[in-house]
């Protein structure tokens, strides 16, 4: 009988340092590997025109929807399940090979009709290039599941942060040497092999794959529903660029995608990381019968300490951040910036929910709130682009709290979290986020006519001294909390 490979069970406090290494590690070489890369990113938005970044939001809305079905819940399955064995790993990997070949096939055939939706002739060419991303899933995502098994999260840190610098230089010679549009398909490209090569390394996970898939119908299974899932999320998620590029230019999208870029720089850069170290502590204590219903409010509490002043201190100071950030050019995005600043508090506590909910063996409850978003954005962005590219901005506001209402209420009765604490462990951070916005918009009023930078700078500083004294003042139990973590305590 094939001898499983399992996950170790280790104790609590064992647990707890591996998720506070893990956290620090990625989380640690997260920050640095975004600071190169937002360096290289903001160099590159100053050189190329709105335009360009329209085109490619337009292909990425295509790569979004075929990389829900790229496996990543196969991969997944691998972590969750604690009994896999070496012979399953093979057929996943078999499977992850043909599901991502078969992806980019279908993307090279499908170029043409997507540039007709669009009327935008670039996008198929762009799109056949692009089709070449699918090739290293396989390798990257298997080695991602084996490394994740054992909370191995130190050396992905290294080769992800490997993989930004290798991205953040393909981009600026790119961009310096002329390529253009093509400079956002060359960067994401080398990231993404560099990253593949690496983890395979890492992980030590090259092997002979399997096609034979008598015995993985649990994985395929699990897998299935993370896709569906995943799916639907691609409904509500990417409606707004897939209505805005049907009604608006390049040049309009291009604006709206970029302010959507500042925006979810948090939730799309460092929430991922913490989220999939998060899976793999939260699978560790479905397994070991641990209190999720105790760890999920904590973990929330801690990411939204983070968050929080990040959302309401760029609404609070769009105008000078676009300036600096982004150019003179890009200065009508201001408007934009605030809206959607606004509204991502929402979106960010609903992404907090899936790992969770996963790990829990319940990716169903996942689907079935993604369900509802893919019909309830979707018509809140049709309604809202009758009233132009702000519009789409403001159906954030609009419908993204009623759909966090509707995942808390799904989600929390499977974690065992009652409402109540669930709010208690937002509410600090909310609220202390609130009076820095309320004071830093104060202050803005009443400043003389300042250069750009020095206005931010002064923003910026107002604000923080305005969040840590009032966390000081009125939430010290999270102060500590966070400071305990930190300090391998808590």
């Amino acid at each position: 009988m094939e001898t499983p490979l399992q996950a170790p069970n280790q104790p609590s406090e064992s647990l707890r340092r591996q998720v506070r290494s893990a956290i620090l590690w990625r989380s640690g070489t997260q920050i640095l590997g975004q600071l190169i890369a937002w360096t290289s990113t903001f160099v590159v938005i100053r050189l190329l025109s709105p335009s360009d970044y329209g085109l490619v939001a337009m292909t990425g809305v295509v790569l979004l929807l075929l990389s829900m079905l790229n496996g990543y819940g196969l991969a997944n399955a691998v972590i969750q399940h604690a009994d896999v064995g070496r012979r399953e790993i093979a057929q996943v990997f078999g499977m992850l090979l043909l599901l991502n070949g078969g992806l980019a096939l279908l993307q090279v055939l499908a170029a043409p009709l997507v540039a007709d939706y669009y009327h935008e002739p670039m996008v198929a060419q762009l799109l056949r290039v692009q089709a070449l991303l699918y090739l290293p899933t396989p390798f990257a995502s298997l080695a991602y599941a084996l490394l994740a098994r054992t909370m191995e999260f130190r050396r992905q840190a290294q080769v992800n942060l490997l993989s930004s610098v290798a991205g953040a230089i393909a981009a600026l010679v790119g961009a310096y040497g002329g390529l253009g549009v093509w400079t956002l398909v060359l960067a994401p490209g080398v990231l993404f092999y560099t990253r593949a090569i690496g983890l395979t390394i890492a992980a030590r996970s090259l092997m002979w794959p399997s096609f034979r898939f008598a015995g993985a119908e649990r994985l395929a299974r699990f897998g299935g529903l993370v896709a569906a899932s995943g799916l639907l999320n691609f409904a509500q998620s990417q409606a707004d660029v897939l209505i805005a590029g049907r009604w608006f230019d390049a040049h309009q999208v291009g604006i709206y995608t970029t302010a959507l870029f500042l925006t979810q720089v948090f939730a799309n850069k460092f929430v991922p990381p913490l989220n999939e170290v998060a899976f793999s502590a939260y699978a560790r204590l479905h397994q070991s019968g641990g209190d999720m219903a105790g760890a999920f409010p904590g973990a929330v509490r801690l990411v939204m300490l983070a968050a929080m002043p990040f959302y309401f201190g760029v609404a609070a100071v769009a105008e000078p951040l676009v300036h600096v950030m982004l150019g003179p050019k890009w200065l009508e995005a201001v408007p934009i910036v605030q809206l959607l600043a606004i509204a991502m508090p929402c979106w960010t506590l609903q992404t907090l929910f899936q790992p969770a909910i996963d790990a829990a063996g319940r990716p169903g409850v996942t689907a079935g709130t993604t369900a509802i978003g893919a019909v309830l954005l979707p018509v809140a962005f049709l309604v809202g682009a009758r009233y132009g590219i702000a519009g789409i901005a403001a159906a954030w506001i609009v419908a993204h709290p009623i759909l966090l209402a509707i995942v808390a209420a799904r989600a929390l009765p499977v974690l065992g979290v009652p409402p109540g604490r669930y709010l208690r462990a937002i509410a600090p951070p909310v609220l202390a986020a609130a009076a820095m916005a309320l004071l830093v918009f104060a202050t803005d009023g009443a400043l003389p006519v300042l250069p750009p930078v020095a206005r931010l700078s002064l923003l910026v500083a107002v604000g923080a001294v305005t969040y840590l004294g009032a966390l000081v003042l009125f939430a010290p139990a999270s102060v500590r909390e966070a400071i305990a973590m930190v300090r391998a305590r808590g």
